[in-house]
């Protein structure tokens, strides 16, 4: 019988909303538990590691200071929030799930929708970011810093308000009957809710994206009169590996979770969510390091401020001994000289504007 407010289950444990549900939670470990629980750890450290990196990269290196960049260090700490949020998540999963109570089950799955949510709408930024940029042939974008504090503050006003929705009510608490079977203490209506949404988003970046091709395409052909015929074709080429590479990578590891998703919101009974779950899960969770790897590791300031984060220790010993770390950092300096003497340079289909403080990417 109901208890609590009216005719809410505000007294039940989270126990017997799963077995309500159908998703049953045993008391002993099994094989898969442990499968998964190690491959979600290992994500969560190459997570958390990729995305301090460029979060050190960006505030370490003053040619980072632009609007692009402010975005991608904000999507990094999304990612890295995301990390941190499904290590929480594996020490709480399985038969731990039993004995945690009705407020940290919510806190548990609310980190989770907040991280995730924060990092798709950044991913959304920084693609209308680029198509402003390059549809203004410009070097820079016209934003303010304040103007893009204030889009980051939104986007994380945004993420924190869906992961707090099913706590503030929207859950299944008082209605066993919309209960999810992915989430027994969410509503299935939510579930579709955060689908549909983060599917919409991700429809807005394959249309903003697709118009970037289109546009840079053209200027391409109109350029090749002026240009060889090689250099044209490596541009399209390689403007449409990134942009196949961002498109890809958000499609294969968000399709399948958001699909289930649906299914699971709509009550299909057939689809078998629960054998899914946790490995499309998992697969979402990727997205949070390819990130780093297709909008920061293929820049090549960036690489060489990874370098020179991840070596600091090696230089900083061979300079204690003595004199090796000295003539590396006098032929590196030399280098950066001649590096920035460079007036333009095109790498990896990025179009990179030198001469000191104004180097800013064109095109990601």
């Amino acid at each position: 019988m109901a208890t609590g407010k009216g005719n809410c289950y505000c007294n039940y444990s989270v126990k017997y909303f799963y077995e309500a549900s159908g998703k049953n939670i045993s008391e002993q470990w099994s094989a898969r538990d442990y499968v998964i629980v190690t491959m979600g750890l290992t994500v969560c450290f190459i997570v958390i590691f990729s995305n301090v990196l460029v979060i050190m990269a960006i505030l370490k290196n003053r040619r980072f200071h632009y609007p692009i960049y402010y975005l991608l260090g904000n999507l990094a700490l999304a990612d890295l929030f995301a990390g941190l949020s499904y290590l929480h998540l594996m020490f709480h999963t399985g038969p731990w799930t039993i004995k945690l109570s009705r407020e940290q089950w919510f806190v548990r799955q609310g980190l989770i929708d907040t991280s995730l949510t924060a990092s798709v709408l950044n991913l959304l930024a920084v693609a209308v970011e680029r198509h402003q940029t390059i549809f203004n042939m410009q070097l820079h974008s016209n934003m303010s810093t304040r103007r893009v504090f204030i889009i980051i503050l939104f986007i994380w006003v945004v993420a924190v308000i869906m992961g707090l929705i099913p706590t503030m009510g929207w859950s299944c608490l008082c209605d066993l009957q919309s209960c999810s079977t992915m989430a027994p203490l969410y509503s299935r209506s939510y579930l579709v809710f955060w689908a549909v949404l983060n599917l919409l988003t991700f429809s807005i970046m394959v249309a903003v994206y697709t118009r970037i091709f289109i546009y840079v395409k053209r200027k391409s052909k109109q350029m090749s009169q002026h240009t060889t015929q090689m250099r044209h074709r490596e541009t399209v080429f390689n403007l449409m590996k990134t942009v196949s590479m961002i498109l890809g990578c958000f499609v294969i590891c968000w399709t399948p979770g958001l699909v289930l998703l649906l299914l699971d919101g709509v009550g299909c009974k057939k689809c078998m969510v629960l054998l899914y779950e946790k490995y499309f899960l998992v697969l979402a969770e990727c997205n949070s390091f390819f990130n780093p790897i297709i909008y920061s590791f293929r820049d090549n300031d960036m690489r060489r401020t990874f370098k020179q984060i991840l070596c600091y220790p090696c230089k900083r010993g061979s300079e204690q001994k003595g004199n090796s770390g000295v003539q590396f950092s006098t032929l590196e300096h030399e280098n950066c000289k001649s590096r920035t003497g460079a007036l333009t340079e095109k790498s990896n289909g990025t179009l990179l504007i030198r001469g000191g403080p104004e180097h800013m990417p064109a095109l990601t």
